[in-house]
């Protein structure tokens, strides 16, 4: 019987050792190892393709559905879009040592605020084996090393992703524990690492309600956690309908199992007529499964019985609630009540009911006449992110680079004395 107290002790210690060593590693050193990393898994993509292929073959058995599945796989341009992520954070300004806020006191103190990593960050995640590289790097040039605890059904992927970045760590000469991977997907482990909050200095849950509300439970160190994705698309009364409706199939199918794809639409009831019947047959002959309105139903023809968890539910698969709305105020108050706090997109020309939505729905991104999908590390300008966080504290949105850091206080005297 595995004793996962110490097991979980000793990867810690080695990343806590790692860390301390990352603090003192220079931008560029941090930079040649993305770069070459970028590189290596061009090099390997046979072998990491290999390995994803094994995994996919398997998913039927953990019981993936298809968005999971697509979730799941790889393939050479997905490879590629991973190695050139890790280009673009090469490319970002480095974080540590930024001195963001400067002031001098009447006594002559210089008082800088200056960027430091967090530490140690243990990361559990499940299904998408491109966010191992992404987290690995996004850690590491914040100066952090990482513990990565994939889910079972990617992990022939993962472990081929982190042969690769473990070889390129070595051959610039940062420390191999920078960046470790989980070697078992025994639940009982992670239990372990969240007792470690001596040792880890915030956890980060991705996947799963179940997930991450074990984590936050159970967690002995911070948690910045990525809860559901119960994203909408709100087309308002003054909606440019053709564009509403590209931004629905956008939102919705482009990729249904991510966690900003939208799941929920609502439709202000002076364009219902007009749009429903066209965008319930777009949305039905892409694949997609209405639970609608009593109202919604009135004008969709093939549609579902929406219930009260139906416009609660992150369906992450082809399905999508549909509502009519009477006011912009009503689909505040529904989107506050029912979404996640993820993402949430008004389609709309009238300038105030924009900056009231924006105003007033409480999440960590608000898009106004843009698609839910652009939220994203990526899309933002982050280079990757390793989560979106739909907390308030330490971090909210797309956490890149500068969300994994905190900062100190650097003060410069000459000799003065506090009397």
């Amino acid at each position: 019987m595995t004793d996962f107290s110490s097991y979980a002790n000793t990867w810690a210690d080695r990343a806590r050792k790692a860390s301390r060593q990352l603090v003192v590693a220079s931008g560029e050193q941090k930079n040649r190892w993305l770069l070459a990393s970028a590189s290596a898994l061009r090099e390997s993509k046979a072998e990491i393709l290999a390995a994803n292929l094994l995994d996919v073959e398997a998913a039927a058995a953990n019981g993936l559905n298809s968005a999971q599945v697509d979730r799941l796989r790889l393939n050479d341009s997905r490879l590629e879009g991973v190695a050139r992520a890790l280009e673009e954070i090469a490319a970002l300004p480095n974080p540590i040592g930024e001195v963001f806020e400067s002031t001098v006191r009447p006594n002559g103190l210089l008082i800088n605020k200056v960027r430091v990593p967090l530490g140690v960050v243990f990361f559990i995640y499940e299904s998408r084996p491109n966010v191992t590289p992404d987290a690995a790097a996004i850690c590491v040039k914040s100066g952090n090393a990482v513990i990565l605890r994939g889910g079972k059904e990617a992990l022939n992927s993962n472990q081929a992703l982190h042969r690769v970045l473990v070889r390129t760590l070595e051959a610039v000469g940062l420390p191999k524990d920078a960046v470790q991977l989980v070697d078992t997907t025994d639940r009982e482990a992670v239990g372990a690492f969240l007792k470690l909050g001596n040792k880890i200095d915030v956890t980060i849950p991705r996947g799963g309600r179940s997930l991450i509300e074990r984590v936050t439970s159970d967690a002995t160190m911070p948690v910045i956690k990525h809860f559901d994705g119960n994203c909408h698309v709100y087309v308002d009364a003054s909606a440019d309908l053709e564009m509403a409706l590209k931004i629905l199939i956008n939102s919705k199918c482009q990729r249904p199992g991510v966690c900003n794809a939208t799941e929920s639409l609502l439709v202000h009831k002076d364009v219902a007529a007009k749009f429903l019947p066209t965008a319930g047959a777009a949305l039905q002959s892409a694949g997609v499964e209405i639970r609608a309105c009593p109202r919604t139903r009135e004008l969709v023809p093939n549609t579902k019985p929406a219930t009260e968890e139906d416009f609660r539910t992150e369906f992450a698969e082809l399905i999508i609630s549909v509502k009519v709305v009477d006011s912009v105020a009503d689909a505040i108050a529904h989107i506050n009540e029912y979404g996640s706090h993820h993402t949430d997109a008004i389609v709309t020309t009238n300038l105030l009911a924009a900056n009231q939505f924006a105003t007033e729905v409480d999440s960590a991104a608000v898009h106004i006449n843009a698609s839910t999908r652009f939220n994203d590390g990526g899309e933002f300008g982050l280079g990757a992110e390793i989560g979106i966080s739909t907390d308030k504290f330490h971090a909210r949105g797309p956490c890149g680079l500068r969300e994994l850091t905190s900062y100190k206080y650097v003060v410069h005297g000459n000799g003065q004395v506090r009397g």
